[in-house]
């Protein structure tokens, strides 16, 4: 049976947080007249996008946090991991405020190296025990790689941003 050796309640934990951090990215995402008004690459992924390719990513963290969790060979392990992964979804939280709310995308730029660590981390800690969560993690790592450039080009087409003449995009 698919449920046999399965900690449901380490599911329901892992599941729950992928939720919160889901839920919180995009109460925090705002495509107003802003975002709207920024110049995009013409590669960026339409906007629709980002919420299927994020519900994917999330689930798939879930996924190798539960097999992380079952296959961890002592609790220290146990509680390195969960520190990361909390670690990572208030990093992952904090660049939408950055980008969003603050409309600091390049405060954001800066905050996303941190971000990216911390899934690299996830991922080199998890590879000698878990190796399938490791190869979970890889998507998140490419898609925030992936981020990462279309911030960096975002910035380069619209900034500077936070002085007087910042924020190009706020004055058209």
């Amino acid at each position: 049976m698919i449920w046999d050796g399965l900690d449901l309640k380490a599911t329901g934990i892992a599941a729950g947080a992928a939720l919160f951090v889901a839920m919180m990215g995009g109460l925090l995402t705002d495509l107003g007249p802003w975002y709207q008004r920024l110049k995009q690459p013409r590669w960026k992924p339409p906007d629709w996008a980002f919420g299927p390719i994020w519900t994917l990513i999330f689930a798939a963290a879930a996924a190798a946090s539960v097999i992380a969790w079952q296959r961890a060979p002592t609790s220290a392990d146990r509680v390195c991991m969960v520190s990361q992964f909390a670690l990572n979804g208030a990093l992952n939280i904090f660049w939408s405020v950055l980008y969003f709310r603050l409309k600091r995308p390049d405060w954001a730029l800066v905050e996303l190296v941190f971000l990216w660590l911390s899934i690299a981390a996830l991922i080199v800690t998890m590879a000698p025990y878990a190796p399938a969560s490791s190869w979970l993690l890889a998507p998140y790592l490419v898609w925030v790689t992936t981020a990462g450039a279309l911030n960096w080009t975002t910035i380069r087409l619209n900034g500077p941003f936070g002085g007087p003449s910042s924020g190009q995009a706020s004055k058209r």
